[in-house]
């Protein structure tokens, strides 16, 4: 045997081993959200978006599809998941000041307005998560709304 098959084949063994191994799943409570959205009182369209195209990466609660079950893909998209998460968790919304929420919706109205999220490579592989210009609008419409809801609230440090 040569040694590129030799190496052809140590790295075939490799990755037929990682099979069975993976991150830790994000699969929290089904009711996660239920805070956020008792408090931020989306509309039924919006709400909608949010399950559809934002709750995967930016709760506990992640839909997994099939090609999460092969690794590596199972890391990358762990990755994501934990990269959105830390920028904006529905599921950990209470807790949060006033002033802490405000510049979330203000994050959130600039990454949708720009087209920034959903995430390219989500919506490669969720195409009904690509936003509409209609779908834009009323996502940004419900959050400047929030949004006036919480200046009008006092801002703890």
């Amino acid at each position: 045997m040569t040694i590129l098959k030799k190496i052809l084949f140590v790295l075939f063994l490799a990755l037929v081993v990682a099979q069975f191994f993976g991150p830790q799943k994000n699969e929290g409570d089904l009711i996660a959200t239920d805070a956020f959205e008792a408090e931020t009182k989306p509309p039924k369209a919006v709400q909608l978006i949010l399950e559809e195209t934002c709750y995967d990466c930016h709760s506990n609660v992640t839909r997994y599809p099939w090609y999460n079950k092969i690794t590596p893909v199972n890391y990358w998209l762990a990755g994501h998941i934990k990269e959105g998460k830390k920028h904006f968790n529905a599921s950990n919304w209470e807790g949060n000041s006033v002033k802490r929420k405000d510049h979330k919706f203000e994050e959130l109205i600039e990454m949708v307005e720009d087209k920034n999220m959903p995430l390219k490579s989500y919506t490669w592989t969720h195409p009904e998560a690509k936003l509409t210009d209609a779908q834009i609008k009323s996502m940004v419409n419900w959050a400047k709304q929030v949004r006036v809801k919480y200046a009008m609230m006092p801002k703890a440090e």
